[in-house]
């Protein structure tokens, strides 16, 4: 774990403390770290409502086709606004391979197969896991909004001259 982990892991940060370029650099890591946690939680919450789709079907004898199609097009369509980031790969970080060994452990693959007391413990599973990084989400939200409005205080005060953005 990085020293900016550390600073960050449990205890306030004190922006003021920072270079302009440790603020800069320390603010960008919690962006690039929360497209990953943001990544993870979407696919949580899209594989969740899969679970909670196919418990719904079987009560109702509705197709679970259908409900894939509704929910992957909200997963992938909606969502707050926010701008645009670049895409990578997240897939095989640890959080997305921590929800995938979630999901293998209670046979996601297998939803038909399950009955409904073992989809209701992945249901368990996956909620706990979405919690747990929404949470993490939380609080990262709030270091950004710290560095965030330090950022800011310098450029009103005088202490950091947009002019040095352009040399970056």
């Amino acid at each position: 774990m990085s020293n900016d982990e550390n600073q960050t892991a449990g205890s306030p940060i004190d922006a003021s403390a920072l270079s302009l370029a440790e603020l800069r650099e320390l603010r960008s890591e919690l962006q690039q770290r929360d497209d990953v946690v943001s990544y993870a939680r979407r696919v949580a919450q899209a594989r969740l409502d899969l679970v909670n789709s196919e418990l719904a079907r079987r009560s109702s004898a509705g197709d679970l086709a259908d409900d894939v199609t509704d929910v992957l097009s909200q997963h992938l369509t909606g969502g707050p606004a926010r701008p645009p980031r670049p895409a990578e790969d997240l897939s095989d970080d640890a959080l997305s391979v921590e929800l995938d060994a979630v999901c293998a452990e209670h046979r996601y693959g297998r939803l038909e197969e399950l009955d409904e007391a073992e989809l209701q413990a992945l249901a368990d599973a996956i909620s706990a896991f979405e919690r747990r990084v929404s949470q993490d989400r939380r609080e990262r939200f709030d270091e950004l909004d710290v560095l965030s409005a330090e950022l800011v205080r310098r450029y009103r005060d005088g202490e950091a001259s947009v002019d040095t953005l352009m040399a970056d």
